[in-house]
This record gives structure tokens, C-alpha cells and sequence, in this order.
């Protein structure tokens, strides 16, 4: 595996301005009290979202103003530009004027109440609970005027993306002080750039089928602007089941002009898939990790399990067979997955994974650093799966898989959490497009310890089984250090695993003798 550089430890300079979100973050937590991260959330972003649009608004009204021939209370003048109307009462000049009075929460619902009437793509998205008792108003006060120090919905600001940058700073907090569950809603942003510069969502339709806060469909449009193409080249479509978290994603895709079809409401994508007739051309996800509860036991004839019924206990494969379910005949897909599902031969797994191996699906397999993701210290992998290598300039990578080992990669942002530098990222998209011979990356070779192309013969010889470590070999210049680590990384899932099996086998002797004793 690759020694990490020197350069890769040190967090890049990716030309955000850090210091400004954390300022704010600061300033905001400071007046969180004994409130939960999980409500404050919805506190400060529904009033940040609130900000931001009525900024935008009062742009194009004082605009509106000095043109002769225009009504600056048309509505129609503002929605022919994309900017949300609101109505008088949600202005936030009339909210920031009484943020001091005891009535401040009634005038905050009344103002996201009236946003929504006239505003139907908003309908039952906003937060509208600023006025239970539980909620200090003094505090709330404090928070607008907090807010108000920043102009979030000017044409400058706007362009610069600042509300987007604060929101998803926000975000990525709220996702680090909740754990486990703020995981749920939030990918980072590192692991969101690298499944989006693997596939390159450039045209055609993308889909998430658990999108959470909808950072996927942020980043295919970011990096369709970065590379000079058009936002109007792709249509997104999504599903999320937590209805607070579908209305965060609804939020998050508002605040930056991004239409998206994330269905009329929150649902469950396996009980009732919003978009049954969907191909789409990428699908990039991140579902939750090992779902036990996924209700397979309802759905053990679904059309969807072409390749194997999927175990009632381990979402896992039910969601790599809804992801090919929905892939278009030359459709990509990349998603985030627990370590488990590259070796698991549980409930069937193992024979799954045999069917998509010698079906020709599994395009590319990587292996991640653990500590990437908010909740869980154990090490997840990316899946890539294509419909059609046929399609590939050098076709012989048919009936192949490339596999990247990037354990070694990454740098510490602090105690329990690491990221992918840029540099990083790009090396690991560079490898896999000049595998499959697109753009001009050059040639492609074999890395002992990085990356190596492995033929299905060499996949049947592991029993079917996608760890990379098991392919790429060894680089003999590996830091011991690191592989020590790595060492005590793997001997931590292993103990998990022991304790999952003892478990089992405990429960299994309970019920034999319950049985005997009858």
C-alpha cells in the first residue's frame, strides 16, 4: 500500500473560507443552551434558509423599484428569475426589527406558513416551530441578530455560493455532534467529490434513492460548472424516508436554485419506490450501512432481485439490486457501502455477489481510510458498477475489475475524523479513468499496493470475494507505522464480527432450550 505523503497529512487549502463558517458556527453553538443538536439544527437552518431568500428577494425588489414600468409587488417579476416571493410578513427586515419581542417565535411560523402558500415547490418543507414554549425567545433573538450580520442571498454572495458554504458547514457540525445518527443524513463532502469525479455526472438523469441532505445532487452540479457544462444537461431525481431529512434535503436544493424531483413527499424507497420507472444514467448514493430493518420480509419476490433474494436482516444487496434495478442500459453507478459486503457470505450474500461478478456489473471496487464518516470508525468501500463495458475504449476490460486499496490515504482533521485531500482524490479518478482508457490520462499500470485490473478468473480463485487488499498486493516502502494501524483497524472488525457470531449462536441455544424444556 502507498506510503502517505507528507503533503497528504496536512490539511489542503481548497480556497473555502473556513474560518468564516466556523466563526459563525461559533458564534451560533455558543447559544444553543441545553437545546439538542438535532432540534437546534432546524432551529438555525430553516432561519439561515429564511435569510438567504428574503436577501434574494429584497435584491430584485429594490431593483424593481427603479425601473419605471415595474410593479415591485408582482410576484410573477420575481419568479420569472428565480427568486422566491415573500410576502410582507416573512421579510426578514420586519422579523429582524422585533427579534427582541416576546412574540418573535409566532412571527417566525407565521412567516415560514406564509412562504409556503405562495411559494408550492416549499410546501410543507419549512420548520415551523419557533414558538413552542421549550424554545428560549431571548436566545432566538440573539440568533437572528446573529444572522442578520451577513448578507446571504445578494447577487455576489450568491455567486460565491456563501449561504451554500455556511449551510453545508452547518451540516457537516450537526452531523459531527450527533454521530451516528447525524451520519445518516449527511456523506462527506470528500467521499460525495470522489463518486462524483469517478462517474462525472455530465448529462443525462441522476439518481439517489436515499439522498439524504441531497449533498450528491450539490456536487454533480458543482462539478458540472467547475468542467464548463450545462446544468441544464441533467435531471435529478431522489427519495428519502426521514421526513425531517427530506425537508433538509428539499432546503439545501432551494437555497441553491437547483431543481430536483425528490417526489411529493418522504417515503420508504424500498416499500414504495417514488420513481418505479426511473433508468437513469448515474446513480450515486450513500444508503445506511448494514439496515436490519428494511422490511425484506414483505418483498422476498420483488422484481428487483434478479441476481438473488437479499437477506430480511442486511439491507445491503437490496440496495445494490435496486441501484442496477434503476441503472439505463449504459448507466453507471457508485455508492457507499460497509466493508462487510465485499467478503459476506451470509444469508446468501456471497451468491449475489457471484451473480453481479460474472454478470460483467462490477466495474470497480476501493477501499476507503477508516474514520471518513460521522458515527462509525470502521472503514466503508465504494462500489462502481456499469452496464455495459462494451462501451469502454480498451475493451478488454471486459470481464475485469480494477480495485484501489486507498487505506493509506488521507489526513487526520482531528481526533476522529479524516478526509480525502484534493490531490488525493484526483489521483484515485485519474487511476480508474485511465483504467477504463477515457480522457487523456495516459496509460494505465498496475500499483503494487494501489490498484491492479483483476480478470473474473482471478475473482473466481478468491471465492468471489471484492476486497481490494486481496489484489493489489504489497508496496514493500509501506510505513510500519501505518500498517500497524491498519493492523489494529482490521483486528477491530474481526473482534466485531466474533461478538455478532457469539451473539447469534447464544440466541440460537436460548431457543433450543426453550425448545427442550418446552
Amino acid at each position: 500500500m502507498p506510503r502517505r505523503s507528507t503533503e497528504a497529512k496536512k490539511k489542503p487549502n481548497n480556497g473555502a473560507n473556513i474560518g468564516f463558517e466556523a466563526q459563525l458556527w461559533q458564534m451560533a453553538d455558543k447559544m444553543r443552551g441545553h437545546m439538542d443538536s438535532a432540534e437546534y439544527k432546524h432551529v438555525v437552518l430553516g432561519l439561515i434558509f429564511l435569510k438567504y431568500i428574503s436577501d434574494a428577494f429584497q435584491e430584485r425588489y429594490e431593483a424593481l423599484k427603479k425601473e419605471s414600468h415595474a410593479d415591485p409587488e408582482d410576484r410573477d417579476e420575481y419568479t420569472a428569475e428565480h427568486v422566491f416571493w415573500v410576502p410582507k410578513v416573512a421579510r426578514w427586515s420586519d422579523l429582524q426589527g422585533n427579534a427582541k419581542q416576546p412574540s418573535i417565535g409566532k412571527l417566525i411560523d407565521d412567516a415560514m406558513v406564509a412562504i409556503e402558500k405562495v411559494n408550492p415547490s416549499l410546501k410543507g418543507v419549512l420548520p415551523k416551530d419557533y414558538n413552542r414554549p421549550a424554545l428560549d425567545k431571548h436566545r432566538l433573538g440573539e440568533l437572528i441578530d446573529l444572522i442578520g450580520t451577513i448578507g446571504l442571498g445578494d447577487r455576489e454572495n450568491r455567486s460565491k455560493d456563501i449561504l451554500g458554504r455556511v449551510y453545508e458547514y452547518f451540516l457537516s457540525q450537526f452531523a459531527s455532534a450527533e454521530g451516528k445518527k447525524g451520519g445518516e443524513f449527511y456523506t462527506p463532502r470528500c467521499v460525495v467529490k470522489l463518486l462524483v469525479e469517478m462517474i462525472e455526472p455530465y448529462k443525462g438523469r441522476v439518481y439517489d434513492p436515499c439522498c439524504g441532505s441531497s449533498g450528491m445532487f450539490v456536487q454533480s452540479e458543482e462539478f458540472i460548472q467547475e468542467h464548463d457544462g450545462r446544468i441544464g444537461d441533467i435531471s435529478i431525481f431522489g427519495q428519502e424516508s426521514n421526513p425531517t431529512t427530506w425537508r433538509l434535503a428539499k432546503m439545501n436544493l432551494a437555497i441553491r436554485g437547483i431543481e430536483a424531483n425528490l417526489g411529493p413527499n418522504h417515503a420508504d424507497t424500498f416499500q414504495n419506490d417514488l420513481h418505479m420507472d426511473l433508468k437513469a444514467d448515474f446513480i450515486l448514493a450513500n444508503p445506511p450501512f448494514n439496515m436490519s430493518d428494511w422490511g425484506g420480509e414483505r418483498l422476498r419476490g420483488d422484481v428487483r432481485w434478479k441476481y438473488g433474494v437479499p437477506s430480511v436482516s442486511n439491507a445491503n444487496y437490496a440496495w445494490v439490486q435496486h441501484f442496477i434495478h434503476h441503472l439505463a442500459p449504459n448507466g453507471v453507478a457508485g455508492f457507499v457501502l460497509a466493508n462487510g459486503s465485499m467478503s459476506s457470505n451470509q444469508s446468501g450474500e456471497g451468491d449475489i455477489r457471484k451473480a453481479l461478478v460474472e454478470a460483467d456489473l462490477v466495474d470497480c471496487m476501493i477501499a476507503l481510510p477508516a474514520q471518513l464518516f460521522y458515527g462509525t470508525q470502521i472503514s466503508a468501500c465504494l462500489w462502481f458498477l456499469a452496464r455495459n463495458k462494451s462501451n469502454l475504449k480498451f475493451r478488454d476490460r471486459r470481464q475485469q475489475t480494477l480495485f484501489i486499496d486507498a487505506r493509506g490515504l488521507g489526513y487526520l482533521v482531528d481526533r476522529t475524523h479524516r478526509e480525502l485531500s484534493d490531490e488525493e482524490i484526483a489521483r484515485i479518478a485519474r487511476t480508474y479513468h485511465a483504467w477504463r482508457g477515457e480522457k487523456n490520462t495516459g496509460g494505465y499500470d498496475d500499483v503494487p499496493g494501489f490498484c491492479k485490473g483483476a480478470t473474473v478468473l482471478e475473482i473466481r480463485s478468491h471465492q468471489y470475494a471484492l476486497v481490494p487488499g486481496r489484489y493489489v498486493g504489497f508496496d514493500r516502502q509501506v510505513d510500519p507505522l501505518w500498517n500497524v494501524s491498519q493492523l489494529r483497524e482490521e483486528l477491530v472488525e474481526i473482534e466485531r464480527r466474533i461478538s455478532e457470531a457469539d451473539k447469534a449462536s447464544s440466541q440460537a441455544i436460548q431457543v433450543l432450550r426453550d425448545v427442550l424444556n418446552g
